[in-house]
C-alpha cells in the first residue's frame, strides 16, 4: 500500500477518515454473515474452494454407501445366510434319510477259477436208462453213495464263486423314530441360531451406522472450525491494514503496528490446525464409507442447530422398554434358549433312540462285462427297527448334562448384565443430547453478547476510547464463541446419534437379507 508524503493536514483527516470507514465496513460485513450462519449452526465461514471433480456427499448418501459396501456389513450379511444353511441342514436330520449305491466289480483271479472238479469213473453214478426196471433198482441199491456225490458236485459246480464279473445294486432308506427329543431341540436350536444371527446383523448395521454418523459430524465441524479461523484471521488482516493506514498517515505509533501483525500471525497456527483436523476427518469418512482417498468431496448435510433447545421433543420409551427393542438383548435372549435346548440334549443322551432301516438290493453276476441277457438281478429286501442305549459311557453324559447347566445359567446372568448395559446406555446418551441442547442456547446468545463486544470496542478503538489489544482480545472471545456454538451443535449430533444407537434402530439404508 503506498504511503503518503507530506500531504497537507486537512487532506490527512479526509484521507484517513475514509480508510477507517472502508475498513471498518469489511469486518462488520464478515461478522454480521457470520453470526447469522453461526446462528443457525450452519456453515460459520466462507465455503472453501473445491475443486470441480469434487463429489457431493450428503449424509444419507454416506450412510447408504458405508451399509451397502462395508466389509462389517457383509460379512454380518454372510452370518445370517450361513444361519439359513445351517437351519437346513439341521431340518435335513429329521426327515427320511435315501442312500443308493451301484457298484461293479471285475475279478481277474480267484481261488474258485482253479479248475472244475471231476469225480473218477469209480465214484460216478450213471444208471442205464436202456435197462430192465429190476436192472435199475440193482443198480441203485449198489451205488447209493455215489448218488450224493454226484448231487453235491452238481450244486456247488453252480455257486457264483469266482464269476467275473459282478454287479451290486443297493437302496436304503433310514429314519429316526425316536431320539429322546434331541432331534426336536436341535431343530430349535438352529431357529434359535438364525434369529441370533439376523439381531447380530441389527447390532452391527447400527454400530457401523453410528461410526459414519460421528465421522460425518466431526468432518462437518472441522471444516466449520476451519472457516470460523479462517474468518478470524481475515479480520485480524483488516485490522493490520487498518493499522497501516493509520501508520501511513501518522496517527498510529510503529508499535500499535506491530502488535496488529503480531496478533494477526497467532492465529495463523490456529486456521492450519484447523485445516488439518478438517482433512484428517474427511480421510476417516472416507475410510469408513469406502471411498477413494484422492477422492474430493464436499459435505453437503449442514450442522443445523435444532429447532426447541428447551424441551426434547422426541417420544421415546422407557429404559426398561428399549432393552426390550434391542437387537443385542434379542441375540442374547437366542443363545438362552439355545443352551436351555442343549440341556435337553444332554438330558436325551440318557434315553434310548429307536431307527427304521428299510433295505431294497440287487445282484447280477453276468459271464460278460455287459451281459445282462446271459443272468438275471437276483433280489433282496429287508426292514429293520432298531433301539439303542447306551449303558455306560464313562460318566461322559453326566459331565455333559452338568456342563450344560452351567452354560445356561451364564448365559442368563449375562443376558440381565446387557439389558442394564443397554439401559445405561440410553440413559447416558439422552441426558448427553439434553446437555447438548442446553449448551447450544447458552452459546449462541454468548457469540451474538460477544460479536457485540467486538462490534462495540472496535468502535471505541476508532474514536480513540480503547486500545489494541481490547480490541484483539475481543476478536478472541467472539472466535471462541463461534468454535464453542458449533462444537454445541456437533455434540448434539453425536450425542442424538448415540441415542438412535442405543435404540438400536435400524438405518433405512440398511435391509435385513431375506431367509430362504
Amino acid at each position: 500500500m503506498p504511503s503518503f508524503v507530506s500531504p497537507p493536514r486537512g487532506r490527512i483527516a479526509h484521507l484517513l477518515t475514509t480508510a477507517i470507514v472502508a475498513v471498518s465496513i469489511l469486518p462488520a460485513s464478515v461478522v454480521a454473515q457470520s453470526t447469522r450462519s453461526c446462528s443457525s449452526g450452519v456453515d460459520c465461514r466462507q465455503v472453501p474452494a473445491v475443486s470441480a471433480d469434487s463429489v457431493g456427499l450428503t449424509l444419507e448418501e454416506a450412510l447408504s454407501r458405508a451399509l451397502g459396501q462395508s466389509e462389517e456389513v457383509r460379512l454380518a450379511r454372510a452370518s445370517v445366510e450361513l444361519a439359513d444353511a445351517q437351519v437346513t441342514s439341521t431340518r435335513a436330520q429329521a426327515l427320511p434319510q435315501l442312500t443308493s449305491s451301484l457298484r461293479y466289480t471285475r475279478t481277474y483271479y480267484s481261488p474258485f477259477q482253479t479248475g472244475s472238479f471231476t469225480l473218477p469213473d469209480s465214484l460216478k453214478f450213471t444208471p442205464d436208462t436202456t435197462g430192465s426196471i429190476l436192472e435199475r433198482l440193482a443198480y441203485i441199491e449198489q451205488n447209493a453213495k455215489n448218488a450224493g456225490l454226484a448231487g453235491m458236485s452238481g450244486l456247488f459246480g453252480s455257486l457264483p464263486l469266482g464269476r467275473p464279473n459282478t454287479y451290486v445294486a443297493n437302496l436304503n432308506a433310514s429314519q429316526v423314530l425316536y431320539s429322546g427329543g434331541r432331534t426336536g431341540a436341535a431343530l430349535r436350536i438352529a431357529a434359535d441360531y438364525k434369529r441370533a444371527a439376523q439381531s447380530d446383523y441389527v447390532e452391527q448395521v447400527s454400530e457401523i451406522a453410528l461410526q459414519v454418523r460421528r465421522a460425518y459430524v466431526r468432518a462437518a465441524l472441522a471444516q466449520q472450525l476451519e472457516s470460523i479461523a479462517q474468518a478470524a484471521l481475515d479480520q485480524a488482516l483488516a485490522f493490520q491494514a487498518q493499522q497501516k493506514l493509520r501508520l501511513d498517515a501518522g496517527t498510529a505509533s510503529e508499535l500499535d503496528m506491530l502488535r496488529a501483525e503480531v496478533s494477526a500471525e497467532n492465529l495463523r497456527p490456529q486456521l492450519v490446525e484447523a485445516r488439518n483436523a478438517a482433512e484428517v476427518a474427511v480421510l476417516d469418512l472416507k475410510r469408513l464409507i469406502d471411498l477413494p482417498l484422492t477422492q474430493p468431496v464436499r459435505l453437503t448435510t449442514a450442522l443445523d442447530a435444532p429447532a426447541a433447545l428447551q424441551v426434547d421433543t422426541l417420544a421415546e420409551p422407557d429404559p426398561t422398554r428399549v432393552a426390550a427393542q434391542r437387537a443385542s438383548v434379542a441375540a442374547a435372549e437366542r443363545q438362552v434358549a439355545i443352551r436351555e435346548q442343549q440341556v435337553s440334549i444332554a438330558r436325551g443322551a440318557f434315553l434310548p433312540q429307536v431307527d427304521l432301516s428299510v433295505n431294497y438290493g440287487a445282484q447280477n453276476l453276468p459271464l460278460s462285462t455287459f451281459g445282462f441277457n446271459d443272468s438275471r438281478w437276483q433280489r433282496d429286501v429287508s426292514a429293520s427297527i432298531g433301539v439303542s442305549l447306551p449303558l455306560f459311557t464313562g460318566f461322559k453324559r453326566g459331565a455333559d448334562m452338568q456342563q450344560a447347566r452351567i452354560e445356561l445359567t451364564r448365559a442368563k446372568l449375562q443376558l440381565g448384565q446387557l439389558r442394564e448395559s443397554v439401559q445405561l446406555q440410553y440413559q447416558q446418551a439422552r441426558g448427553e443430547r439434553q446437555r447438548a441442547l442446553s449448551t447450544i442456547a447458552a452459546r449462541q446468545r454468548t457469540v451474538e453478547q460477544a460479536q457485540r463486544v467486538h462490534d462495540l470496542t472496535v468502535l471505541r478503538f476508532e474514536r480513540g476510547l480503547s486500545t489494541q489489544l481490547e480490541v484483539s482480545d475481543a476478536r478472541l472471545a467472539l472466535l471462541q464463541a463461534r468454535t464453542n456454538v458449533a462444537q454445541a451443535i456437533a455434540d448434539f449430533h453425536i450425542a442424538d446419534a448415540g441415542v438412535e444407537r442405543a435404540l438400536g434402530r435400524l438405518p433405512a439404508a440398511a435391509r435385513l437379507p431375506r431367509s430362504n
